[in-house]
C-alpha cells in the first residue's frame, strides 16, 4: 500500500494565495486550511494519498529538508536562508511577490557614508542572507535577530538597518524607514524532498508535473 504523501503549506499571506492554483491541481482539502484560527494543523484532502499539514514559512523547509513532508510551498527567502542540500525547488510558483530588501532611518546623519563602513550593526529574520550579502562587499554584519518588528531597530537604537521583506514598502514609510537596496526578489517555490525523489519518483513527479500543468492553465 502506498504511503501518504504530505504538502506543508506555509501560514500567512502565501497560503492565501494559494486556493487556485491548489484547486487546479487538483487539490482539494476536506476541510477549511485557510482558516487561521483553527487549533487543526493537518489536514486530508480529496486524494486519499495526499495530506496538507500547515506550518509557519521557514519550518516549511524544515519539515521537507528532514522528509517529515515530501514536499512544500515557500518563499525564496527561506531557501536562501535556510540552503539545505536536501531540498531541490523545481518550480516557480510566481505568488506571495516580494523582495528581501535593506532599510534604514530616514533621518540618518547624511554625513555618513554607507559604502565606507568596515562595520554594521543589522536587525533581521535573516542571518545568513544578511551576512553574506554584506561580507560580499567586505562589511562585518552584526546580527540581531529578531522574528518581528524589525522596522523599530533603527528608532530605538537596536541596529543602524535592517533587512526584511518588503512587499509595498508601507510599513517602512509608517515607521521611519526608506527602502536602500534590494538583496533579492521573492516568489513562492514548490520545494521537494530529494531522498523522497529518489525513492519514490513516480508519486513525487506526478506531483511536481500536476503543479506544472496547474501553473500553466489559465485562471478561472
Amino acid at each position: 500500500m502506498s504511503e501518504t504523501i504530505i504538502l506543508a503549506l506555509p501560514k500567512g499571506r502565501i497560503l492565501a494565495e494559494l486556493g487556485g492554483l491548489l484547486a487546479r491541481a487538483g487539490i482539494v482539502p476536506a476541510a477549511d486550511y485557510t482558516e487561521e484560527d483553527s487549533r487543526r494543523l493537518r489536514f486530508p484532502t480529496s486524494d486519499p494519498l495526499l495530506d496538507v499539514v500547515r506550518v509557519r514559512p521557514f519550518d516549511v523547509a524544515t519539515f521537507v529538508a528532514h522528509g517529515a513532508a515530501q514536499i512544500g510551498i515557500c518563499g525564496a527567502d527561506v531557501l536562501m536562508e535556510f540552503d539545505d542540500a536536501e531540498i531541490y525547488a523545481p518550480l516557480d510558483l510566481g505568488i506571495g511577490r516580494c523582495r528581501v530588501s535593506i532599510a534604514e532611518s530616514e533621518h540618518r546623519d547624511a554625513a555618513e557614508n554607507p559604502a565606507q563602513w568596515s562595520r554594521v550593526s543589522v536587525a533581521t529574520k535573516y542571518p545568513n542572507i544578511a551576512r553574506r550579502h554584506f561580507a560580499a562587499r567586505g562589511v562585518q554584519a552584526e546580527i540581531v535577530h529578531l522574528n518581528g518588528a524589525m522596522e523599530l531597530a533603527p528608532s530605538l537604537g537596536l541596529a543602524q538597518l535592517i533587512v526584511d521583506l518588503v512587499q509595498t514598502g508601507s510599513t517602512l514609510k509608517a515607521n521611519g524607514l526608506v527602502e536602500t537596496e534590494v538583496i533579492a526578489p521573492v516568489t513562492s517555490r514548490l520545494i521537494v524532498n530529494r531522498t523522497a525523489l529518489k525513492t519514490r519518483p513516480e508519486a513525487i513527479g506526478a506531483w511536481i508535473e500536476r503543479f506544472r500543468i496547474a501553473l500553466e492553465a489559465p485562471a478561472p
